[in-house]
């Protein structure tokens, strides 16, 4: 019998896929349910022990040694006690073994019960650690079932939930399909642990990178940011530790061959592996690509980088409904605004005409200001009545340089070349008649005939 006992217990835990000590010990738990509620008094404290190797049954429990005892369940005279412990008082409680004869077939079908309902328990909790240390990790299940679009994936030893939410709106799920997953959430319920799988989450493309990626794996090549449109386009940014190495060519391997199983495992998703770099302006640059990118501005402040790409390459740089730009905004962390190069050139050059407006208006104000007018007025007051004393425009342009430096230099160049240019001008043109009379003949002489007449009227 004793035999048969442990080889059930074999076979169980060979069954539920459970240590032979965690059912042991299930067995034992419902062993002292059953025995108390036969044997023993309803609060007495009593523990039952199976020999590993033989299967042998023992159960121990708490009785107070009394000279004559009323109830043998949960008393036990002094001789009997003197031979377990020979110092033994009246009325200490000690452990001594009552192992019943005959449990009787209730004591056993309460048994069976009470096993199965702790082996559910202790299977239980076996699944939740396993899994509970498994989040984060990648998961491989068959399509169970599929209701009220969710689908029930099998895991092997225990089902898992794949949400509407944390599916691939381009892929079309079967029965009987195998999926590599995402372990999303381990959490437990009355009916037991909930596993709750992704196929959509940004990390089960870091995850893939590892397992077809040996550099990711041992750290060579270290993922730094993913964003990702599951089922559409998604961009991994990643960098090596160790010169010489070239990161994207790690991770899209001989012929594109690692990068096409990830693509394949991911049902044709588009992947684009950029090289991070810790300048932001080249990071977000190499972000952009396959656009080529002029200039980066950056404003830290608002957090926006203002891109200048060529103007055939606009429409490359924002993507298809502007998928590109999007991706690279999450992948960068930075706010992105694309700009043609035309378009970034006609800016600056209305910039550019708007500055001398605005110096047009500056020097069209009064040079001299009310302050100044009155410091001008208080310097020009005659020292004596009779006299009056005028203040040089000089003095009044260096007391407005004084307030006002800009406007001064501005002011001075106006004063110091207006009056010049224009005289220079006139003598040249005159020379230039005199010349050009000389050459043509009859011309000449009409125009040297009329200082003559005006010489001769001043001698008469």
């Amino acid at each position: 019998m004793k035999s048969e006992f442990m080889l059930a217990i074999t076979q169980l835990s060979a069954e539920k896929n459970l240590p032979k000590e965690v059912v042991i010990a299930a067995v034992e738990l419902a062993l002292v349910s059953a025995y108390r509620k036969d044997n023993f008094v309803p609060n007495q404290n009593i523990s039952v022990r199976i020999d590993p190797v033989t299967g042998a049954v023992k159960v121990w429990a708490e009785k107070t040694v009394v000279e004559q005892p009323s109830d043998l369940r949960r008393e036990i005279s002094l001789t009997e006690a003197i031979k377990i412990k020979s110092d033994v008082q009246v009325d200490e409680v000690i452990i001594v073994e009552a192992t019943p004869h005959n449990a009787g077939r209730i004591a056993a079908q309460t048994a069976k019960q009470v096993i199965l309902q702790r082996l559910h328990e202790a299977e239980h909790s076996a699944i939740f650690e396993e899994y509970s240390n498994k989040e984060g990790d990648i998961v491989t299940g068959l399509v169970q079932r599929i209701e009220s679009r969710q689908l029930f994936i099998d895991l092997g030893r225990t089902e898992a939930i794949l949400p509407a939410a944390e599916q691939v709106r381009t892929e079309r799920y079967r029965v009987g399909q195998r999926l590599r997953l995402y372990l999303l959430e381990v959490a437990r319920t009355s009916k037991g642990p909930q596993v709750v799988v992704s196929r959509s989450h940004p990390d089960l493309l870091r995850r893939l990178f590892e397992l077809e990626v040996p550099e990711v794996l041992s750290g060579v090549v270290e993922v730094k940011s993913i964003a990702r449109e599951a089922g559409y386009r998604s961009k991994i940014a990643v960098a090596a530790r160790h010169d010489g190495i070239d990161p994207v060519g790690c991770c899209v391997g001989l012929r594109g061959i690692r990068i096409q199983n990830i693509m394949k495992e991911l049902s044709g998703e588009k992947l684009d592996v950029v090289v991070w770099n810790p300048s932001p302006q080249v990071f977000i640059a190499n972000a952009l690509s396959p656009a080529q990118v002029v200039s980066v501005a950056l404003d830290e402040n608002e957090g926006i980088a203002t891109v200048v790409v060529p103007d055939k390459q606009l429409s490359l740089a924002i993507g298809r409904e502007g998928q590109n730009a999007r991706l690279a905004a999450k992948l960068t962390g930075w706010r992105i605004d694309i700009k043609s190069a035309s378009a970034a050139e006609a800016e600056r050059l209305a910039k550019a005409e708007a500055l001398p407006e605005v110096e047009e208006t500056v020097a069209e104000l009064p040079l001299i200001e009310e302050p100044v007018l009155a410091s001008a007025q208080v310097a020009a007051e005659p020292e004596s009545p009779g006299d009056t004393k005028l203040v040089p425009p000089e003095a009044l342009l260096e007391s407005q340089a004084r307030l006002e430096p800009p406007q001064l230099r501005f002011a001075e160049d106006v004063l110091a070349f207006a009056p010049t240019k224009p005289v220079a001008k006139s003598k040249k043109k005159k020379k230039d008649t005199r010349e050009r009379g000389v050459d043509d003949g009859t011309k000449g002489r009409k125009r040297r005939q009329k200082p003559e007449l005006l010489d001769e009227e001043e001698e008469y």
